[in-house]
């Protein structure tokens, strides 16, 4: 093959929903809809399931795409990547449509990047029929997209192993922080929701995992109080005594001079319910400086706790911005000595209590005047401290790697484009396949 550029009716350059053939009655891994999603490369099967008749078919590797609106348009695409010990064909929703590259025409790598550029999506979005709220993507309309193919396959596997190498590294750094929040929330866990180091030391034990230093600032005893046994000396609060308490407010819709141009941070339950880390970095909705003096909150501090209050109440995040809330939110602004990722892991442990306190009719909502009075406990203010410092590297370097995430992802789409254009080429790609193996 040689250095040409093809066009092809997609239909033509891939195999759409290609046979798989399932017995009736068989167990098989399922994958679901919310088992996609849009900044993750790969989807795994959500469960083992009994085979009847319907769902999309696949095997490892093929692309999911949503048919159906607003799936499709939020970019829930991946591969299906099967967990370690699974394998074989697999089946799921039915509102995937199942991608696989053609042989001889595209590379299986290749199709996955082709169905994620930006073009196609919009493309696929601009076919669905159907009644308002429940359009779909129909498969065959997909004919009539021509899809850019190098005739060389060894040029599609060299652009998908430049997007893939971003990806892996995207990936990498994924897996660094949620590891990282596993640490911080385990070591929360232990020391102020199981007591760890207090059963211990009344067991006459050294705790684990901790200097004696530390390990001085628990007592050595549980008593009884309103919320149960805590450990000896430390206090009742209530939730008002975590920080400042704020709510937050949407500036008229209807106005552009609070939206138009904006460059202010304006959060929504709806990015939170995309937040997959305990950190923001951005929102999908930017206003102007006269929007923000709409909102009697204004612009809330770097480090602010962020509780989603209806819609649903509870999505939880640390704001690594200065940020504007809108009315579906408590936010914690943390000035009274009390750590934000303590506070965060607080609410997160008092979820439950938090959600009875809400009322409503038509959805779940807490007010702030039911939030404030809820009663907690709170450790001495020195182990306070020696918690704070551990944890805030550990959220320190999560947010780092999150900020890599972002800036890696913007290149990944950006060659994704060009690359896939033909805007951008590989010379030789033979040769760069060689070197990179």
């Amino acid at each position: 093959m040689g250095n040409k550029w093809n066009y092809l009716p997609f239909t033509e350059a891939v195999e759409v929903n290609p046979s798989v053939p399932l017995k009736r009655g068989k167990i098989y891994p399922f994958v679901d809809m919310k088992a996609v999603e849009s900044s993750r490369r790969g989807a795994s099967e959500s469960e083992s399931r009994e085979f009847k008749s319907g769902g999309a078919r696949f095997m490892p590797f093929d692309t999911l795409m949503a048919r159906i609106t607003p799936c499709l348009e939020n970019g829930k695409i991946a591969r299906y990547i099967p967990s370690e010990g699974v394998g074989g064909p697999a089946f799921g929703s039915t509102e995937f449509i199942v991608i696989r590259g053609r042989e001889g025409v595209t590379d299986n790598d290749y199709a996955y990047y082709l169905t994620k550029w930006e073009e196609f999506r919009q493309f696929a979005i601009s076919q669905m029929t159907g009644s308002s709220g429940r359009q779909r993507v129909p498969a065959d309309s997909l004919a009539k997209f021509l899809a850019p193919a190098p005739e060389s396959l060894s040029e599609q596997r060299a652009i998908a192993h430049i997007l893939g190498s971003l990806d892996d590294k995207i990936e990498l750094n994924r897996q660094m922080a949620q590891t990282l929040e596993s640490i911080a929330r385990a070591i929360f866990k232990s020391w102020f929701v199981d007591f760890d180091p207090v059963k211990a030391k009344m067991e006459g034990k050294q705790p684990e995992g901790m200097s004696e230093e530390i390990a001085a600032l628990f007592p050595d005893r549980l008593v009884d109080s309103e919320l149960g046994m805590i450990p000896e000396g430390w206090d009742i609060a209530t939730m008002q005594d975590l920080g400042t308490i704020k709510g937050g407010a949407t500036p008229s819709t209807k106005n552009p001079d609070y939206w138009e141009g904006g460059t202010n941070h304006w959060i929504t339950p709806k990015d939170m319910s995309n937040l997959d880390s305990m950190v923001v970095l951005d929102t999908s909705r930017k206003i102007t400086d006269s929007g923000m003096q709409r909102i009697s909150s204004r612009q809330l501090p770097a480090d602010t706790v962020l509780m989603s209050s209806r819609a649903p109440v509870g999505y939880l995040a640390i704001s690594a911005i200065p940020i504007s809330i809108n009315q579906g939110f408590i936010a914690i602004v943390c000035n009274k000595g009390v750590p934000n990722s303590y506070v965060l892991y607080l609410l997160e442990s008092n979820m439950d209590k938090i959600k009875m306190s809400a009322g409503g009719s038509t959805f779940s909502e807490i007010s702030k005047r039911n939030f404030r009075p809820i009663k907690i406990f709170l450790s001495n203010n020195d182990l306070l401290v020696k918690f704070n410092e551990i944890i805030e590297p550990l959220v320190d370097k999560i947010t780092r790697l999150r900020r890599e995430v972002t800036t890696l992802a913007s290149l990944r789409d950006a060659l994704l484009h060009k690359l896939i254009s033909g805007e951008l080429r590989i010379k030789d790609s033979e040769r760069f396949l060689g070197k990179v193996a």
